[in-house]
């Protein structure tokens, strides 16, 4: 279901690419790789502790590369995907004291404009209930023409029992909150078990901070591959 949102955004990105000279990097041969062979060292983007991160993986840049949750005290390291996290432009908050809730918006890299000029891209939200060890997926914006400038708008919040999507509009944030259920995946085909409800126009709850303080994605521009412009294969499915 994650990589599924995903693939379906960053394919459609791909569609608005112009045709490429031969050595000019591509989107689509980058969104289709079978593998990054990016040589640049793991850095963090994203702290929520000591011993919980997410670092940004064989990237040709900041916005180009491979995000994963990694837990040093539970063993725990977990794909959440190419050219998707890093890019998120927001506020991003997990803030469960349980460890249990964790929330990742995703976005595209600048200049990836998406669909067909109808529609847009729906942008996916990887999220878990059990310590980051396995991540579900749901659509958190819909009809994004421009992911990477849009999601300035958004500040994402994961608490320990809902998460927390906030749009800047023009007089107030508007706020949805879905409770995060163990074992409950967000399809759009079952209904939420008894009891749960999905919140419209509510509001995020007060004091909610990362215990690092971080509350955006960061990325130390000047750490760079010595092979930026190496070939890349495709043939990922």
């Amino acid at each position: 279901m994650v990589r599924k949102i995903i693939a379906l955004a960053l394919s459609a990105a791909a569609i608005g690419c112009a045709a490429r000279q031969p050595w000019s990097f591509n989107q689509g041969d980058f969104t289709m790789a079978k593998e990054l062979p990016y040589d640049s060292p793991p850095q963090v983007i994203y702290r929520i502790d000591d011993h919980r991160f997410v670092t940004l993986e064989r990237y040709r840049d900041c916005y180009h590369g491979e995000t994963y949750y990694n837990d040093t005290k539970l063993a725990v390291r977990s794909y959440l995907g190419r050219g998707a996290v890093e890019d998120f432009q927001g506020r991003l908050i997990n803030a469960d004291p349980t460890g249990r809730n964790l929330a990742f918006p995703t976005a595209m890299p600048p200049g990836a404009f998406c669909g067909n000029g109808e529609r847009g891209c729906n942008l996916g939200l990887l999220y878990s209930t059990d310590g980051g060890r396995t991540f579900r997926g749901m659509v958190y914006f819909e009809h994004s023409f421009n992911p990477y400038v849009d999601t300035k708008a958004y500040t994402v919040v994961a608490d320990g029992s809902r998460v927390y999507v906030s749009e800047a509009r023009q007089s107030k944030a508007y706020v949805v909150s879905y409770p995060l259920v163990p074992g409950y995946a967000y399809t759009g085909k079952d209904a939420l078990p008894d009891g749960y409800e999905i919140k419209f126009d509510t509001t995020v709850p007060s004091g909610l901070r990362t215990p690092s303080g971080q509350d955006h994605i960061t990325c130390d521009a000047s750490i760079k591959p010595t092979n930026p412009d190496a070939p890349l294969v495709r043939g990922r499915q």
